[in-house]
């Protein structure tokens, strides 16, 4: 099949290539490189391009006609879109837009969307199902949220079929193709307290510690990136074997706070570094942990990395060989 990769050179786009290419399928990548890395995309077509670019997107779907579309391509830190609402607006769904007319004239009818957790705001309940109502307190959230309204009304006019994957926390790095995690800014917490286990920052902030949690911390529920990206391939398959559009948690159904990520690096690392508490940040929810059951009964999708410490390894190995991103590589073998 004839897949287009959106936001292909970024963290989860890059990791799905592999994958996908060893599935059989013939990729090509869309990325505008503003937070993407060339270097993550090898051996695959790319073409540097902004979704903003209507034009090009329908000039490029003309010339490819995929078959069906991974959309990752967005922007996603929550603190700037509480800064700049519009740009969320303008980059999630407007450009979101184009690519949908591009590829339904093009006659692209199977669509698999990178959502997220955010969708929901503060739970009513934890472990959070599909069924919670969603109720984003950030204007990333709701960007996707209303994005993902749009496809259901495209699925309802029988335009194309869809799989939303609203995903929690990805983390950790593919080894075997030595991909990881290289963002610029770095927001993730897992990233950010290994390079002040490297040495590379200064300290780990820690932001609030008031939370109505067991250690007074944010907690989340991390995903292995290619768990993740596993998700992704059976979601595409559903859709192609002619089954109903859905929408999917992606979580390890567990949650960890963000002293216990701290903790667990330290252990894995075996190094100590400085640790600030700071005030909280805005739009943050106190808890996100997801209920995967609906994907794992309806598609089969299980986790291979089942742990925390399974998770920060392989995060540990990678930035310890890539201590500045893909900008830079030490000697050595990734394990």
């Amino acid at each position: 099949m004839r897949i287009l990769i959106t936001g292909g050179a970024g963290y989860i786009g890059s990791c799905m290539l592999p994958m996908l290419s060893s599935a059989g399928h013939d990729v090509l990548v869309l990325d505008n490189l503003s937070r993407g890395h060339k270097e993550a995309v090898r051996a695959f077509d790319i073409e540097v391009v902004d979704l903003e670019d209507s034009q090009a997107i329908a000039d490029i779907c003309s010339r490819f006609k995929p078959e069906g579309c991974i959309h990752f391509a967005a922007v996603s830190l929550v603190d700037e879109s509480m800064a700049d609402p519009l740009k969320y607006f303008r980059v999630n769904l407007s450009g979101g837009l184009n690519l949908l007319r591009a590829l339904v004239l093009s006659n692209c009818c199977l669509f698999v969307f990178s959502s997220t957790a955010a969708v929901y705001g503060i739970p009513q309940q934890v472990p959070i199902s599909e069924e919670q109502e969603c109720k984003p307190i950030n204007p990333y959230g709701l960007s996707k949220l209303m994005f993902e309204k749009i496809l259901l009304e495209l699925d309802r006019a029988g335009i194309l079929r869809f799989v939303s994957l609203r995903y929690f926390n990805a983390a950790g790095a593919d080894l075997k193709s030595d991909l990881g995690e290289d963002h610029e800014p770095e927001t993730h917490l897992i990233p950010n307290v290994i390079r002040a286990a490297l040495g590379i920052s200064n300290e780990v902030r820690i932001f609030g510690t008031d939370y109505p949690t067991k250690d007074g911390t944010c907690m989340r529920d991390y995903i292995h990136v290619k768990d993740l990206c596993r998700a992704h391939i059976l979601g595409l398959e559903r859709i192609a074997s002619g089954e109903k559009s859905a929408i999917y948690n992606l979580g390890g159904g567990s949650g960890f706070s963000v002293r216990e990520v701290i903790e667990c690096v330290k252990r894995i690392s075996g190094r100590e570094f400085k640790v600030i508490e700071d005030k909280r940040r805005a739009g943050d929810p106190p808890v996100l942990v997801a209920s995967s059951g609906k994907i794992s009964k309806e598609l089969g999708w299980v986790l291979e990395f089942k742990s925390l410490e399974e998770i920060v390894r392989t995060a540990w190995v990678w930035h310890s060989k890539h201590p500045d991103g893909y900008s830079r590589t030490l000697p050595g073998t990734l394990d």
